[in-house]
């Protein structure tokens, strides 16, 4: 049960040369409740609790601490005061420990100014324990030697060591597979019974109906919607994106738009994969679902030759292929969509328009290219682009500047240029908000209209199901069950965990 209120900001403005991006916006959070702020990107969610932390200093407005105004000036100023933000991409130095990342900046010292490694480590170990068995580390532990989640945990620990009232999560699960986000749940549940603050920015709606006790909607720099509970979905998203978006997947292909097998493995293997049988057929797409580690990502892997078959026949259009690197399995157009699209797929220095154009100037005149590169000018590439709505200020801006969902549609295009055959999409929608998440699916079928076989790998089962017009289950390196379009979530989580079982037992 939540109580007082710890913060509240009223009326908050802020304003960047040529933008106002916060008008008049108020949001609260009680103790032992986690509020969810949502919105598309740029709607100005972060720029609000960076506001709230001292990273951005408001025009109007005022901010209230347990009943007392405030004004951040920095952040350690509202870390001092018991607020602290935990962003998408942390803030840790992955060659010291967890206890030197826990007490960077503020180390304990003894006499003479030495270091007091003795109390860090003790009081490391103590803040671990609020995570009980869960952690698996210890204060010596290097940083780069933890997955992503226990690096999360780093970042809350750290936030517990300053006994933080307050703790805003910035799109914690956007790199997170099932497990790891279930593991998450269960420490923002613990933090909530600690009588803290949760504020949980997310695009995930069923990340608000698992955590949220109220959810606040934010819209070009305003609130469009303040909810005291936990509404219906339909309700969140249009009021995050001003209209009825309608039919949020789109409509599943008819029998006669589902063409031939485009490609098809047979007894495909290797050390990850076992006796895959396959066929993806031209107008389909074929969603992939699954545990994690069930091998749908070293499948994807396997067909862009990232990390090859060693067993088995690949045809593409009924000719033998060997995809023994990403290279060859792009020639015999087959392109794929990495799930982390910023370490994976982007020179994030370079300009949109060059991340465009990777693909066509890597064939460009040479052996071994796919059997038509339709995009070669910068022109093409550009109406490309135009085609997708790519939002830009111009195509020579860097691209790290554009948000998740434009980042996508560059790299779709880039890989467009080619004219694929198979498309496999990872992850397509991570990090990217409702109304984007709409353009890209809408996208995704417009392709396979188009002739192309697409493949769709999610850790999102929802969307999986939403998005395909048949899923295939699998478990521990195989193909173990096959659904068409209008498959449960119950029905195709029951095949993958009895399968996984099974096996086990076996």
């Amino acid at each position: 049960m939540s109580g007082d209120i710890i913060f509240e900001m009223k009326g908050i403005t802020k304003v960047f040369p040529g933008i106002k991006a916060l008008d008049a916006v108020s949001f609260s959070a009680r103790a032992g409740e986690v509020h969810a702020l949502v919105g598309e990107n740029g709607a100005g969610k972060s720029t609000l609790m960076k506001v709230l932390s001292g990273v951005y200093q408001a025009e109007e407005g005022d901010i209230f601490l347990r009943g007392q105004m405030v004004r951040f000036q920095h952040p350690l100023e509202s870390l001092a005061q018991g607020v602290s933000v935990i962003y998408q991409e942390f803030s840790l130095l992955p060659d010291r420990t967890v206890a030197q990342n826990i007490f960077l900046g503020r180390e304990p010292t003894r006499s003479w100014g030495l270091l007091d490694t003795e109390k860090m480590r003790r009081e490391t170990q103590d803040v671990l324990a609020l995570f009980g068995d869960r952690h698996r580390f210890g204060p010596e532990t290097l940083v780069s030697d933890l997955d992503v989640a226990q690096q999360q945990m780093v970042e809350i620990a750290k936030a517990l060591s300053l006994n933080a009232q307050v703790i805003v999560m910035d799109e914690p699960t956007a790199a997170l597979n099932d497990t790891e986000c279930d593991l998450l749940f269960q420490l923002v549940d613990d933090l909530r019974g600690q009588g803290r603050s949760i504020v949980y920015i997310t695009h995930r709606m069923r990340e608000i109906r698992r955590l949220a006790d109220r959810v606040t909607v934010v819209k070009d720099g305003k609130v469009a919607a303040a909810f005291d509970h936990v509404p219906e979905t339909g309700q969140i998203v249009e009021a995050m994106v001003g209209r009825d978006i309608g039919h949020f997947y789109p409509e599943p292909a008819t029998p006669e738009e589902i063409g031939d097998a485009v490609l098809t493995v047979r007894g495909g293997g290797n050390d990850r994969l076992f006796d895959i049988d396959l066929e993806l057929r031209a107008g389909q797409i074929t969603g992939f679902a699954g545990v994690q580690g069930a091998g749908r990502t070293a499948l994807a892997l396997a067909l862009f030759g990232a990390e090859p078959f060693e067993t088995g026949t690949v045809t593409v259009d009924g000719k033998s292929v060997a995809l023994t690197s990403p290279r060859n399995a792009a020639g015999a157009g087959i392109a794929m969509l990495p799930g982390d699209r910023k370490a994976e797929g982007l020179m994030l220095m370079q300009s949109v328009r060059d991340n465009g154009m990777i693909s066509a100037r890597a064939f460009s005149g040479t052996l071994g290219a796919p059997d038509k590169t339709p995009i070669t000018t910068l022109d093409q590439m550009d109406a490309l682009f135009d085609a997708f709505d790519l939002r830009a200020a111009n195509y020579e801006v860097e691209i790290q500047s554009l948000s998740g969902g434009n980042q996508q549609k560059a790299i779709v295009a880039r890989w467009l240029s080619l004219a694929p055959k198979v498309l496999i999409f990872v992850e397509p929608t991570r990090g990217i908000d409702v109304n984007t998440k709409a353009g890209i699916y809408a996208q995704m079928r417009k392709l396979a209209q188009q002739g192309a076989a697409v493949m769709a790998i999610s850790s999102d089962l929802p969307e999986v199901l939403g998005i395909s017009d048949r899923v295939l289950v699998m478990s521990d390196g195989k193909i173990v069950a096959e659904f068409g379009y209008g498959a449960s979530e119950t029905e195709v989580m029951h095949a993958a965990t009895e399968a996984h079982l099974e096996l086990e037992a076996s």
